[in-house]
C-alpha cells in the first residue's frame, strides 16, 4: 500500500515536470537567445485564478460576463496575444486576468504602480477556480449520494463510505460537541461537516497538477471565513455580548478599555481563519514547485535527485496539510460558534 503511494506520488511530481517542460509559454529567452525557465511566472500562474486553464498543455478557454450598460458576452480566448475585443457597449482588453475598459487600438493608461487606471466592467465571468468548485461540489455530491445508498441494515457497505461516516463521526465527537455543546451542536453541524469537506476535497484536487490551487486563493477563504463570522455573530446570545462589550466584576475605566479591543477581536477572529488556510496552502505549493523548477535552472543530475527527493517529501507533506488545515479551519469555527451560544450566567452549558 505504502509503496503503491510512492509510486503514485512520484508520477505526480513526474506530470507536473512535464508541464513546465512541455508548455513552451514557461520559457523565455535570455540574451544569447537561450530558453530559460521563468520561475516567478510559474508560481503566480498556478497560485492565482485565471479566465484559462492548461491541462496537461491543452488550454480551455471559459466564457466572459461582463456587465457594461447591457450584458457582454465572450470568450476568453478572444484576448490571446493582447487583442483587444469589441462588444456591443465598447473595447475590452485583458491585463493581468484583469478586463478593462480601452479604445478600439486597446491603450491602457498606466499609472506610477504599473496599474492600469482604465475603468473596469463588472466581471461576472467563469474562471478555473470556479470551474474546479464545481468539480470538487460535484465530487461530494457524488461520495455522499453514494454512500447514503450503501447502507444495508443500517451499516455502510463501500469501503470509501465507511472512511467518510468515521470522518463525519470524528467531527461530530471530537469537534462539534465538544466546542458547542451536546445540546446545541445539532443546527451548526451541518455547516461544520460542509465546511470540512469542501476545504478537504478542494485541498486535495490543489495537489493534482494542472488543477487549480482554490483553497490558497484568498478570495475563497474569506469567503468561507465570512460565513462563519455571520454565522457566529449571528446566533450569538445576550450571554456572550454582555461578557464581550460590559464583563462583570470588571472596574468601570477598565470595561471601557476592553471594550474596543473585543470590538476588534470580534472581527479579526474569522479574518486569522482566511489567512491560515490561504497562507498554508499556498507557501506548500510554492515550495514544491520551486524544487521543481530547480532541476531546470540548473539542469544537473545531482541537483534533480535533490529536487525530486525533498519536492517529493514536500509533497507527501502537502496531503497531510489538506487535512489538517481543514481540520484546523473547522474546529476554530466551532469554537467561535460554541464561544458565542454557550450561556455563560449558568454552570450548565
Amino acid at each position: 500500500m505504502i509503496l503503491n503511494q510512492l509510486k503514485l506520488s512520484v508520477i505526480l511530481l513526474i506530470f507536473c515536470m512535464t508541464i513546465i517542460s512541455g508548455n513552451p509559454g514557461f520559457f523565455s529567452k535570455t540574451n544569447n537567445q537561450k530558453k530559460s525557465i521563468d520561475v516567478s511566472k510559474i508560481i503566480v500562474e498556478h497560485i492565482s485564478d485565471s479566465h484559462e486553464w492548461n491541462v496537461f498543455g491543452n488550454v480551455f478557454s471559459f466564457p466572459i460576463f461582463l456587465w457594461n450598460n447591457g450584458w457582454e458576452f465572450f470568450y476568453s480566448s478572444q484576448f490571446s496575444f493582447g487583442n483587444v475585443v469589441k462588444g456591443k457597449f465598447g473595447y475590452y482588453k485583458m491585463f493581468q486576468e484583469k478586463i478593462y475598459q480601452t479604445n478600439s487600438k486597446g491603450v491602457l493608461h498606466i499609472n506610477s504602480k504599473g496599474l492600469p487606471t482604465n475603468k473596469r466592467p463588472w466581471d461576472f465571468s467563469i474562471t478555473k477556480n470556479v470551474v474546479s468548485i464545481c468539480i470538487s461540489c460535484f465530487i461530494l455530491c457524488f461520495l455522499f449520494i453514494k454512500m447514503r445508498y450503501s447502507y444495508k441494515n443500517h451499516q455502510v457497505k463501500w469501503n470509501i463510505g465507511i472512511f467518510l461516516e468515521f470522518l463525519i463521526l470524528f467531527i461530530r465527537n471530537e469537534i462539534a460537541i465538544p466546542n458547542i455543546g451536546e445540546k446545541k451542536y445539532k443546527p451548526y453541524f451541518p455547516f461544520l461537516l460542509t465546511t470540512f469537506f469542501f476545504i478537504l476535497i478542494n485541498n486535495l484536487i490543489g495537489l493534482i497538477p494542472s488543477f487549480p490551487n482554490v483553497t490558497g486563493n484568498i478570495s475563497i477563504t474569506f469567503v468561507l471565513a465570512l460565513i462563519t463570522f455571520f454565522i457566529t455573530n449571528i446566533n450569538a446570545n445576550k450571554s456572550y455580548w454582555k461578557h464581550t462589550f460590559w464583563m462583570p466584576n470588571v472596574p468601570l475605566f477598565i470595561k471601557f478599555i476592553l471594550a474596543p479591543i473585543e470590538l476588534i477581536g470580534i472581527f479579526i477572529r474569522p479574518l486569522t481563519l482566511c489567512i491560515r488556510l490561504f497562507a498554508n496552502i499556498t507557501a506548500g505549493h510554492i515550495i514544491v514547485l520551486s524544487f521543481i523548477c530547480l532541476i531546470f535552472i540548473f539542469k544537473n543530475l545531482f541537483i534533480a535527485g535533490f529536487s525530486i527527493t525533498f519536492g517529493f517529501f514536500i509533497y507527501l507533506l502537502e496531503v497531510m496539510v489538506a487535512f489538517l488545515q481543514a481540520f484546523i479551519f473547522t474546529t476554530l469555527s466551532s469554537l467561535l460558534i460554541g464561544i458565542a451560544v454557550k450561556n455563560y450566567e449558568s454552570k450548565t452549558h
